[in-house]
């Protein structure tokens, strides 16, 4: 038994031994991580927007702020500040540092100058992965993860609510400036200093980026349904099978369909005509314009549009009579993020992240949006996924027995990326739920149910394939890989709102974030130790 207690002796000197190495035990994570980043990424376009040389004091080394950084993110720790106070304090953020000691405003502009090199930087981390054996890429999933913004949605305004807004910031300004000319005299401020020195982080800039936002926003939708109706024009006259006509201009095209059809029963007419004064005789009475079955067809078909359109107009003015929220808003704290629709309901301020994983759980190709939707990212993750696909295909190391496939053969993604453009673009082969999961299962245990009947022919194809074993049993695997990772990122590393604001800087730190998830789980499984960082350096 004890006899008493150890001494508490503030006062000794070399409380912490002198080795900084004595710190943390030599299999800390901490270490592989600096060796990682100081001698296995390739951090130039870090160092590259460094200065160096000339007047003033020895900036920090960018390996070690990037070092911070990553070592803070995998902790849950964004704050620019807590970041400076870990530095004084944490043993591991110590050993990081080297003794030096950041401030906040350090951490703050770095983080703000790397938009272009964090893409870079996932780039980096995923090459070194497939380095270590990782990248399992013969089956991959794809799915969005709703992230919040540096903004709240209580910032939101309606376009009304912004050029008003507008008008009493103008007004504010106005007032402004005559009290000072009153004060000062006309001309002068009395003190001369620059707008970036007092500007309250350009709310007028920000409002003015909203209304542009909106508007950018009606322009887009009408440009959308301008190359819709194009498409469907040209359909019909290369007698294609055009399907329905865009809602947008349903009335339009169909009056241009009767305008088509009586000018060429008026040019049968007419040959007829020509035939009968050439001497070739009468057989019966031919029907006139607006009698001919084809032009009757086209008329009615005209008259249902313009009744199909006008209840649509009825329904759209009582829904809009009836809304109880605003309709389309823009956010003056940050005017690039929207509301975004959660699982469970409701809404929250942020951005749509994008993200491919491997079987592994490495996510090997991502994106930042503000699209609400899914379905449009498909595509474009796709082309993605197959370039980080070829990256990890050349990077990894000589096969044993050649198993591991180079490509991508199967890409698995639930019902919000379901349409007949995504199940038939050019890739490979991919399983898109056409419903909810539930439903997929019920539906595979009794194959013979009925049909929804909704979709063409891919999501019809599909729907059949998802009732067999073989596809079902593929489709199971696309919850554990694709939501494993946005797991990790919001439960375990505590990830769950952008620090910056802005899409471009909020694209970078998201890039970032993933390439932080991806270092930590080579990490976690093993791949990533001291014996394998020192046979790739050999």
């Amino acid at each position: 038994m004890a006899k008493g207690y150890r001494p508490v002796d503030r006062d000794q000197p070399f409380l912490l031994p002198p080795d900084m190495r004595e710190w943390l035990p030599a299999d800390h994570p901490v270490w592989l991580v600096i060796r990682v980043v100081g001698e296995h990424l390739d951090t130039s376009v870090f160092h590259a927007r460094r200065r160096t040389g000339g007047r003033g004091a020895a900036g920090y080394d960018p390996d070690m702020l990037v070092t911070v950084l990553v070592w803070a993110y995998a902790h849950g720790v964004t704050s620019s500040r807590d970041m400076e106070r870990l530095c004084g304090t944490d043993v591991a953020f110590r050993v990081i540092c080297g003794g030096n000691l950041p401030d906040h405003v350090t951490f703050a502009r770095f983080r703000a100058d790397f938009a272009e090199a964090a893409g870079v930087f996932f780039t980096e981390v995923l090459i070194v992965c497939a380095r270590l054996g990782m990248g399992k890429v013969g089956t991959v999933a794809l799915d969005g993860m709703k992230i919040t913004a540096n903004a709240s949605k209580a910032a939101n305004r309606t376009e009304e609510g912004l050029r008003k807004l507008a008008r009493d910031r103008v007004a504010a300004h106005a007032a402004a400036d005559a009290a000072e000319d009153e004060l000062f005299g006309a001309g002068r401020r009395g003190d001369e200093v620059p707008e970036e020195a007092w500007s309250p982080r350009r709310r007028d800039e920000r409002i003015a980026a909203a209304l542009a936002g909106l508007e950018a926003g009606r322009e887009a939708e009408a440009a959308e349904q301008a190359a819709k109706a194009a498409a469907f024009r040209a359909r019909q006259q290369s007698g294609q099978r055009t399907g329905p006509a865009p809602k947008q201009a349903a009335v339009e095209l169909a009056e241009e369909n009767l305008a088509r059809v009586r000018a060429a029963r008026a040019a049968q007419l007419a040959r007829l005509e020509d035939q009968y004064a050439a001497g070739q005789p009468r057989r019966g009475r031919p029907a006139g314009i607006e009698d001919h079955c084809r032009v009757r067809e086209a008329q009615a078909k005209l008259e249902a549009t313009r009744a199909r359109a006008a209840e649509a107009a009825r329904k759209a003015a009582e829904r809009e009579a009836n809304r109880k929220g605003p309709g389309p808003v823009r956010n003056i704290t940050d005017p690039d993020s929207r509301l975004m629709p959660v699982r469970g309901g409701g809404f929250i301020q942020g951005y749509n992240t994008q993200n491919m994983t491997s079987e592994d759980g490495l996510i090997i190709a991502t994106e930042l949006t503000d699209e609400q939707a899914d379905c449009p990212s498909f595509e474009p993750m796709l082309t993605k996924a197959q370039d980080a696909a070829a990256l990890i295909a050349a990077h990894r190391p000589a096969p044993g027995g050649g198993q591991e496939p180079d490509g991508i053969e199967l890409v698995l993604a639930d019902a919000g990326y379901c349409s007949e453009h995504n199940l038939t673009c050019p890739g490979p082969d991919r399983l898109i739920a056409t419903g909810k999961g539930r439903d997929l299962e019920k539906a595979a245990r009794d194959p013979g149910t009925g049909s929804p009947g909704w979709g063409g022919p891919a999501i019809q194809a599909m729907r059949e394939r998802l009732k067999t074993e073989d596809g079902i049993a593929g489709y199971r695997q696309r919850g554990h890989i694709a939501e494993t990772p946005h797991g990790n990122i919001k439960q375990n590393m505590g990830f769950r709102q952008l620090s910056v604001r802005g899409k471009r800087k909020a694209s970078a730190e998201w890039d970032f974030t993933c390439a932080v998830h991806n270092l930590f789980k080579a990490l976690s499984t093993g791949h990533l130790t001291s014996q394998a960082l020192t046979a790739l350096a050999g």
